[in-house]
């Protein structure tokens, strides 16, 4: 109170307004707390930062983005690893910031953050905002919003690419001492992606589990299904992934190529697809339970194709499911700390050439089984 009443008295004595405002000033005259004793806020102009992106010929494009002071909740966050996913790719011709499976360390934070503080380590994915007052966002459902702000979509200057990057407070998600930035980063996406088909739709424990495509989402479903206590069945290619796909907590695996039919004993009462291509539903449907659910994953173009009678006689269910929800998301982070659950991930050098290395490495099928971008 005192430094406001002086700063008013400056004011009349000079007959000029205050250089600060009022958020200034309340800023300044906060007391230090346990809470705010670690913040750092900033009043002046942010300095630019360094962006990856797309452009029309697919080539990837170093830029800079340069934001305002931070305002309201927005936390300012320095990127220590990036994850790499398909969906990247079906950006790369598009003049936006690339990357979604973003990691990194608190560096500044606005003044109305108030769980997150400087040095802190955050993650973000695919979600950046959205209304907070629907139907969906009071229910926990906010990956569903009408006003959703998603990758793609919104906050095109800043992506995971990148030397920095500012977010909401609301949508950074804190990492765990048990994972390293580089390993909670593909979690970020690809993690939340097949976590929320099996926890938010009901899949039990004592549920059989068939996980189609071993893969940067395939090699993730196998370990979070296998630890939430389910019969994990692995259908693949070849039987090239077969002994990784075992010690990745997989009890059963089936190579599927040439074959018109196939036989696992006890059905299939959850399948979750992470292949770009679907699978021959003539050969797949004969080992789907009654009433199971089909959850296709990946991000593919064209339509989705099934035999319907076989569909409607057996009761099946065809779920779509986008990325976890925020409670879900801090529930699948702590579910991989607890139960030591891990990508396998490949690095590349977060720059031009790195990056068109991971993504072509992706392209062609080559990566084991997630890349993540790492600054030098």
């Amino acid at each position: 109170m005192t430094l406001m009443i002086q700063l008013f008295t400056l004011s009349i004595i000079t007959q000029q307004p205050s250089l600060l405002n009022t958020q200034d000033i309340q800023n300044f005259i906060t007391p230090t707390t346990k809470s705010t004793a670690s913040r750092s806020y900033i009043f002046t102009t942010m300095p630019s930062f360094t962006v990856y992106k797309g452009s029309k010929e697919g080539k990837i494009v170093k830029g800079e983005t340069k934001k305002p002071d931070l305002q309201n909740d927005q936390v300012l966050v320095k990127v220590t690893a990036s994850g790499v996913c398909g969906t990247d790719e079906h950006y790369k011709t598009i003049d936006m910031a690339l990357g979604h499976e973003g990691a990194g360390v608190v560096e500044q934070v606005g003044p109305n953050v108030r769980n997150l503080k400087k040095g802190d380590r955050v993650g973000w994915g695919y979600e950046h905002d959205s209304c907070g007052a629907c139907d969906c966002c009071l229910t926990g459902r906010e990956t569903y919003c009408p006003d959703r702000q998603m990758y793609g979509d919104a906050d095109l200057d800043q992506g995971s690419f990148a030397s920095h990057a500012v977010w909401r407070e609301a949508f950074l998600f804190k990492i765990p001492d048990a994972l390293t930035d580089a390993e909670a980063a593909p979690l970020m996406c690809g993690g939340a992606t097949v976590f929320n088909a099996l926890y938010t739709y009901g899949i039990k424990s004592t549920d059989r589990v068939g996980v189609m495509g071993v893969g940067g989402l395939g090699h993730l479903a196998i370990q979070f299904a296998a630890k939430m206590g389910c019969d994990v069945v692995v259908f693949s290619g070849s039987d090239s992934k077969k002994e990784e796909a075992m010690k990745l907590g997989a009890t059963e695996f089936v190579a599927m190529k040439g074959k018109s039919e196939i036989d696992i004993g006890r059905k299939v009462d959850a399948l979750l697809v992470t292949t770009s291509v679907q699978p021959d539903w003539k050969v797949v449907l004969p080992v789907m339970a009654p009433n199971s659910k089909i959850f296709p994953l990946t991000v593919a173009e064209g339509n989705f194709e099934i035999p319907h009678m076989p569909m409607i006689l057996t009761g099946i269910t065809i779920q779509g499911s986008v990325v976890a929800a925020r409670a879900v998301h801090r529930h699948m982070l702590e579910f991989a700390a607890l139960h030591g659950i891990k990508p396998i991930v490949m690095e590349f050098p977060l720059n031009e050439s790195g990056i068109e290395d991971a993504m072509a490495t992706l392209r062609d099928g080559k990566m084991r089984y997630r890349g993540v971008l790492k600054p030098q």
